[in-house]
């Protein structure tokens, strides 16, 4: 039998180093799926639904280099596009199969047709549909190329009958080349970057994912600077751990060590972060922008000096420019700071909750001192990541994947999916929302089918946390945010999956121990307090207002337990900002 246009795309995947496609075959897309079959050096990964798959694909791509999904004509690749919006925006390299309806139907409002470039032009760094089986051939190619280097999602578009007709071979090259420019400054740039540090008496440096590999020449820059070094979420794994400068995190979800560093400082840093919330920026301190992607120099803060480089060969080029500082009264201030903040952050360790109210930063704190020091981590968008965020703590080893960037719900349990196919020799841990658990709460029966030893930590406070507490600082009464779940321990034990539920402080250690020396899959639903927040590292008059403003609004709609419950439980919390 000759070789199919579907043969041919799995084996250019192979030699990219695909392992495994991500999907739920059908109609459009199973030439490629038979062709897997056929092939038997890649694996078809039956997902329950497409957005799962685009998550997985998102999670093992990160941790991997490269990963595909794919998803049949219509609805099929419609709803990979929430996972793919995820990837991109995270940056990593995922390759989409995106089959559509046959040829001879484009433009005729066919069965499931839809337009492949207008749906994913957002959301991708390549976008094309391809024609003929030439076409097919450089396409892939092309796609995978624009992937690894632009790091994004790439698509290409597949109608259901190309995949059928005999190959062709492309007249152009078909393999997969993989670059690793040194990227730096010019020289006139680092002698002014070093004239700026060496003056300036107060440095903070503040890095992000794209300062991951720099670790020690970080570390030794702060050495040389006496500067505190503070991180984003994503930077979080890469520099806190063997780091006796970290001041910890800033933003919605930091600490006020790192923010308090940051406005205090003459010149703040940045290194490889693309970090969002401009609001957290100081406005008073000088401050310099090195990043790999040039355009995102200056559009979170005005910048004395924006540079392009990577962050390791910048930092290391820097280095012999740097006259080393003596004083280190800013820094040593700093370090005193955040050893205030990390002992606040005890408090709900050891004051761990009651019956059904379970400290959420308690359970946070079991995780990560029972966790292994390789675990790979995934982390639901809301309170789970303010938990993760502030206790999970860094070892070197360890990776925290989430939807940091796009911010969607329910990605942590299909990124564990992804986690546990390209590490099976490491720990992975999905930190879950109630909330989030319940949108692709199917996909359990995926880690089942493939036994995949996910531990899977619920915070089930029976709410949707992070909305409820948006509410409150608008001044709006929460509403419509409580959640009717079912017994997701139940419901994991019904497919299959080890499945456990804690109502109480004293069975959570137990309970994770057990669940972690578990073989197999394994569910802990806890039960956690539901009025639990979290609060920023700085807390605007507005904020405060609008928080007492709902308060008041509970009161009068005759909400009067809720609200004492809510002050009662975050009263260590409130008594610092007010």
């Amino acid at each position: 039998m000759s070789k199919k246009v579907a043969d041919q795309i799995v084996e250019t995947l192979i030699e990219a180093g695909v392992k495994r496609i991500y999907a739920v075959t059908g109609d459009s897309v199973n030439e490629i799926n038979d062709a897997v079959r056929r092939s038997g050096k890649i694996k078809w990964i039956h997902v329950r639904h497409e957005e799962a798959g685009a998550f997985a694909a998102a999670a093992e791509a990160e941790l991997d280099g490269l990963a595909c999904c794919a998803g049949s004509c219509g609805p099929g690749h419609v709803h990979l596009i929430n996972g793919m919006y995820d990837a991109n925006r995270t940056g990593v390299p995922v390759i989409v199969l995106a089959t559509t309806i046959n040829t001879p139907e484009f433009g005729t409002d066919y069965f499931q047709e839809t337009n492949t470039i207008k749906l994913f032009d957002d959301c991708s760094v390549y976008n094309q549909v391809a024609a003929t089986p030439v076409q097919a051939a450089r396409m892939l190619q092309t796609a995978i190329q624009h992937a690894i280097h632009r790091k994004g999602v790439a698509v290409v578009g597949l109608p259901g009958d190309l995949t059928a007709l005999p190959a062709e071979e492309s007249p152009t090259a078909m393999q997969v080349y993989r670059n690793k420019p040194v990227v730096r400054p010019a020289d006139e740039e680092l002698q002014e970057l070093a004239r700026l540090l060496n003056q300036a008496p107060k440095i903070v440096i503040y890095c992000g994912i794209g300062a991951e590999e720099a670790h020690d020449a970080v570390v030794a820059l702060a050495g040389l600077l006496k500067a505190p070094v503070g991180y984003s979420f994503r930077g979080k794994m890469g520099m806190q751990h063997n780091n006796p400068y970290e001041v910890g995190m800033t933003g919605l979800l930091g600490l006020p060590s790192a923010y308090h560093a940051m406005h205090e400082a003459d010149l703040v840093l940045l290194l490889g972060t693309d970090f969002p919330y401009d609001p957290f920026m100081p406005t008073g301190a000088r401050i310099v922008q090195v990043d790999l992607k040039p355009e995102r120099l200056g559009r979170r803060a005005k910048l004395t000096m924006g540079l392009c480089g990577n962050i390791n060969d910048t930092v290391k080029a820097l280095m012999p420019l740097i006259e080393k500082k003596t004083d280190s009264t800013f820094l040593d201030a700093q370090l005193q700071v955040y050893e205030k903040v990390k002992s606040h952050l005890q408090t709900y360790v050891k004051d761990n909750g009651s019956s059904d109210a379970i400290q959420p930063e308690f359970v946070a704190a079991t995780i990560n001192e029972l966790a292994a020091h390789n675990a790979v981590f995934t982390v639901d968008t809301g309170m789970c990541c303010v938990w993760g965020a502030r206790y999970i703590e860094s070892t070197g080893e360890r990776k925290m994947l989430g939807s940091f960037n796009h911010g969607s719900m329910a990605n942590a349990m299909p990124m564990a999916i992804g986690a546990a196919l390209a590490r099976p020799q490491q720990p992975v841990i999905a930190l879950c929302g109630d909330g989030g658990l319940s949108m692709l709460l199917g996909d359990l029966a995926t880690i089942k089918q493939y036994q995949l030893p996910v531990k899977i930590v619920v915070f089930n406070n029976r709410a949707l946390g992070m909305v409820k507490l948006e509410m409150q600082v608008q001044g709006l009464p929460d509403n419509e945010t409580d959640m009717v779940n079912p017994d997701f321990a139940l419901v994991a034990q019904a497919m299959g999956i080890r499945g456990v539920n804690v109502h109480e402080p004293g069975q959570v250690k137990q309970a994770l121990e057990e669940a972690f020396l578990h073989s197999g899959p394994a569910l802990v639903n806890i039960f956690t307090n539901s009025d639990a927040l979290a609060m920023p590292p700085t807390v605007e008059w507005k904020q405060m207002k609008g928080y007492a403003l709902s308060m008041t609004k509970l009161i009068l709609g005759g909400r009067m337990d809720d609200v004492l419950d809510t002050v009662k439980s975050n009263y260590k919390h409130l008594k610092d900002v007010l």
